[in-house]
This record gives C-alpha cells, sequence and structure tokens, in this order.
C-alpha cells in the first residue's frame, strides 16, 4: 500500500471514529440553538441567591452549544424546597430548565426523611457550586441598638431575637445548630419571604439581626460592613478559619463546647462547599447534560463573568459537578447520632 492510501485510509478511520461525537454535538447545538432555558430560583429577588442566578443566567448562554438565551424565574418557598421539587418532579426532562437553589438542599435530599423533599439528591443532574465559601463566611449581624453586643451577650443573656424565612432555610437552622452546639439564645421570628424582607426588618428594627452570606451583605447592604454602620458581626459559621475581613470575629467551631459538638459544627458546615448549587433535572439526555456541565465550569473561568464578580462583591470558588457528588457521599460516612441530628433538623415536623 502506497503512503498516499495509507494516510488516506488513516484519516478517513478517524472521520468515522469521530462521527458520533461530532453528530451528538451538532444534536446539542440544534436543541440549543433559538432556545430558552428557564433558569428557577429558589428564592426571591433582591438576595444573595438571585445574585448569584442572574450572573450565570448572563453568561452561561455563550458556553452552551446553539447558544440559548437564559431567563430567571424566581420561585420561592419552604428554603427553596419548592422550586427543588419543581425542578425534579414536573420540569421538563430535556435539558431547557435548570435551577439555583438553597445549599442545604443536597443534604435535605441525602437524608431522605423530610416529608416534603420530593427528590433524591443522587439522582439530580448537577451543575456544580459557583462557591465552595473560600472567600465568604455565613455570619450572624446584629444592630448596635440592640442589647446584644458580643456572641457572649447571645450565650449568657435571651435577650436576641432573630428574623427567619422558611422552616428549613439557613436563616432557621444554623441559629438551631448553634444553640445545640455554642448554647446560643434567640427568639425567632420566622415567615419572613426571603432575603430582601429580611434585610428590610432589621433595618426598621422588627428584629435584631439575621444570619446572612457575607457576599449577599457585600453586594446588598455594603455599608453594613463599614464602621459606624450600625450593624456589627457576632460569630461567622461555614468557615475552617476566620475570613480576613472578619478577624475578630470567632468561628463557630472555636465555640464548640465539646469536641462532640465541634464535630457536628464540622458535618453541618458541610453545605457550605456546596454554597450555590445549580442543577437540572434527573433523567435528561446525557450529552445535553454534559453540554450544561461543561459550559457551567466554562462560565465559571470566563473573565467577563469573573470581572463582573468582583463587581458584585461574590465569592467565585467553583465546585465541579463531581465535586457536588463527591460531598453528598461524605454524609454517609457521617457517625450515626450525627446523622440522627441531622435528621431531626431537617424534618419538617421538627419542634
Amino acid at each position: 500500500m502506497s503512503l498516499i492510501r495509507r494516510v488516506a485510509l488513516t484519516f478517513a478511520c478517524a472521520l468515522v471514529a469521530s462521527a458520533p461525537a461530532l453528530a451528538q454535538s451538532n444534536g446539542v447545538a440544534d436543541f440549543y440553538k433559538d432556545r430558552r432555558i428557564n433558569l428557577i430560583v429558589g428564592y426571591g429577588t433582591g438576595g444573595g441567591f438571585d445574585v448569584y442566578a442572574r450572573l450565570v443566567a448572563r453568561h452561561i448562554g455563550r458556553f452552551i452549544p446553539g447558544g440559548p438565551s437564559v431567563t430567571v424565574q424566581n420561585m420561592p418557598g419552604a428554603g427553596s424546597l419548592v422550586a427543588v421539587n419543581h425542578l425534579y418532579n414536573l420540569a421538563p426532562k430535556d435539558g431547557a430548565t435548570i435551577a439555583h437553589f438553597g445549599r442545604n438542599i443536597a443534604l435535605v435530599g441525602a437524608l431522605k426523611n423530610n416529608p416534603s423533599a420530593k427528590f433524591d439528591s443522587s439522582k439530580m443532574t448537577w451543575l456544580g457550586s459557583s462557591s465552595s465559601f473560600l472567600d465568604d463566611a455565613y455570619i450572624l449581624v446584629v444592630r448596635d441598638d440592640s442589647p446584644i453586643k458580643t456572641i457572649r451577650d447571645a450565650i449568657d443573656t435571651d435577650k436576641l431575637v432573630l428574623g427567619g424565612s422558611a422552616e428549613g432555610s439557613t436563616s432557621n437552622d444554623v441559629p438551631v445548630i448553634l444553640r445545640d452546639t455554642i448554647g446560643l439564645r434567640y427568639k425567632m421570628v420566622a415567615g419572613y419571604p426571603d432575603s430582601a424582607a429580611l434585610f428590610l426588618a432589621v433595618d426598621r428594627n422588627e428584629v435584631h439581626g439575621r444570619m446572612v452570606d457575607l457576599s449577599g451583605v457585600r453586594t446588598i447592604k455594603p455599608d453594613w460592613l463599614k464602621p459606624g454602620s450600625g450593624i456589627r458581626t457576632i460569630v461567622q459559621f461555614g468557615r475552617e478559619t476566620r475570613h480576613p475581613m472578619l478577624a475578630d470575629v470567632p468561628t463557630a467551631r472555636e465555640l464548640a463546647k465539646t469536641p462532640e459538638a465541634r464535630a457536628l459544627i464540622e458535618l453541618t458546615e458541610l453545605p457550605y462547599k456546596l454554597s450555590r448549587p445549580f442543577a437540572a433535572p434527573p433523567g435528561i439526555p446525557p450529552a445535553r447534560a454534559e453540554a450544561l456541565q461543561t459550559a457551567f465550569a466554562a462560565a465559571h473561568k470566563d473573565p467577563q463573568f469573573l470581572e463582573e464578580s468582583v463587581k458584585l462583591g461574590v465569592d467565585i470558588s467553583p465546585v465541579s459537578a463531581q465535586g457536588v457528588l463527591d460531598a453528598i457521599a461524605l454524609i454517609d460516612k457521617a457517625p450515626p447520632d450525627a446523622l440522627e441530628y441531622l435528621k431531626k433538623l431537617f424534618a419538617a415536623d421538627r419542634t
């Protein structure tokens, strides 16, 4: 066989081998061309999750074959369970619907003991998480004119009044964890519809304070972080060490009453490694799932995306789809007593 014929044969074989992948890629592009992706947010407008969702929506379409547009739909309720149940059970499984929801959702679904959670975390089509909390913290902020000046005040007295949203949200659950691990004492005024309403409640002095992401404060209420703002931070959660911006504020781990309490804090902080999760329904075509996962990862490396994230003051420290699944798998390795605590914490009918 001549050299020319051998080269021609090799080229032909390569074309045959690549044909399925090429056809698959073209099929994905054909599906998404001129299509609109619906990005559901499990919270109302004006909060941190809404900020992340709209940031991703403005950029991810550029990295999906076919260049679809992306619109955002807010679907608040039950700490984002309403949105996740809709995504898992009702949304079309064609790859044209994705969602952004609470960081506890992966844990709630994995525990399988909340009757309101109609989904299995391990079966969702995970895209990843925008943040692993590398440059963030979940903080307890209080008004300067409240009776609480330090975290010690909130442990030694019962004067603290906090605002929270729906049962199952981190604004409600983390104070419970802090009560059981560091001795936090508080009264919870729950039922605020979203983060924006909670910010307003603090401003109006309806409550003394709230739990909130540091990144959310930097984006929505940056004045709260300035000296003399009338707002102070008294404890930070979701971090192994103190955030550089909050060097004088203790972490929950530092305040744990016992080694067992510290271990429980570490387990309940696991969702913060998946702090800003995105997913699609289960069962979407594999090629489209891969395209969405690849686009999500690519967007988070894009200079335009990163430049805008800096302007917004949000933490971008992405976790891959596989990273989310690996974190969910760690739940199965937790001590039985810790798992039992989590099941009670996330049960819809807990007292």
